[in-house]
């Protein structure tokens, strides 16, 4: 009986679900390793090439001692210490690192570029994501849900006139666009020119930080040359939950407006070909 049922559980969709997920992560893996591994091959070869010559220019050095170095700056690094720069750049956990730090934690993003040290720190950070993270969640599920049910306005859709259909989805449209525009299109041109980076960069970084992957290769705030105003990364931090509020709130309007336009333009399209086939009909039989 229980083999009965695990072979139910498992013919009733899972296993093809299962066999389909495994077959995607096969395939990203394939691709990302054909993408990337010559360029990692040539990084880690420039890398050497560097090094050796940084030992012909600098005799008074050996092999050792320059590893010896390299793992220093690599342990610096690791503890969110930029190894550019000097001993007055900007602290990594000062009030606004510290909070865009908080967000990258109840949103689960984690870019990985800073981390607590302490071990005060990593078992305050543990307790404060338990809490942290489902508090965001319901946070942006309650949000998401009120937007919507603000703006969806489905009640009395059907009896309003059709001038007044039109108004509302085209407001709701505006709407949708405008803010797309200011929280996901905007930010990122303004994240690229204030770091440096190529428009297509900043919109890879937006991309990876909303989707709350956070790989770290691309973070707001961390060049050393670069003077950042002193709020720069908690508007970053706000900024963040405000794209994965709105994302919240515009995924499921999407199909909302697609329903609402069928609504609009199907029966007009109908009435239309009804009205070809009564000519069509009618110029037939005379």
């Amino acid at each position: 009986m229980p083999h009965a049922r695990l072979c139910s559980f498992l013919g009733g969709g899972l296993l093809p679900l299962l066999l389909a997920y495994v077959c995607y992560l096969l395939l990203g893996a394939t691709i990302f390793q054909a993408l990337e591994k010559q360029a990692e091959a040539q990084s880690r070869g420039q890398f050497q090439f560097e090094k050796l010559r940084f030992l012909e220019n600098y005799t008074c050095l050996d092999q050792r001692a320059l590893e010896e170095f390299v793992q220093v700056i690599m342990e610096a690094w690791v503890k969110g210490v930029n190894p550019k720069g000097n001993s007055t750049n900007p602290s990594n956990w000062d009030f606004g690192s510290s909070f865009f730090f908080a967000g990258t934690v109840v949103t689960t993003i984690g870019y990985g570029n800073l981390a607590p040290s302490t071990e005060e720190g990593q078992t305050f950070c543990v307790f404060y994501a338990l809490v942290g993270i489902p508090l965001n969640a319901v946070f942006l599920n309650h949000l998401g849900k009120g937007l919507r049910a603000r703006l969806s306005a489905l009640e009395g859709w059907e009896d309003q006139s059709r001038r007044s259909q039109i108004l509302q989805m085209l407001g709701l449209a505006l709407f949708v666009i405008l803010g797309t525009v200011l929280i996901l299109i905007f930010p990122p041109i303004v994240f690229s020119h204030v770091e440096g980076w190529s428009i297509s960069e900043g919109f890879y970084f937006a991309f990876i930080t909303l989707s709350t992957i956070g790989f770290g290769d691309y973070v707001v705030g961390t060049d050393p040359s670069k003077h950042y105003i002193s709020v720069y990364r908690s508007l970053a931090a706000i900024w963040i939950l405000l794209g994965l509020a709105w994302l919240a709130v515009v995924l499921p309007l999407g199909p909302l407006l697609l329903h609402r336009c069928f609504q609009l333009w199907l029966p007009r399209l109908r009435q239309g070909c009804e009205q070809r086939r009564l000519q069509e009909r009618s110029t037939a039989q005379e």
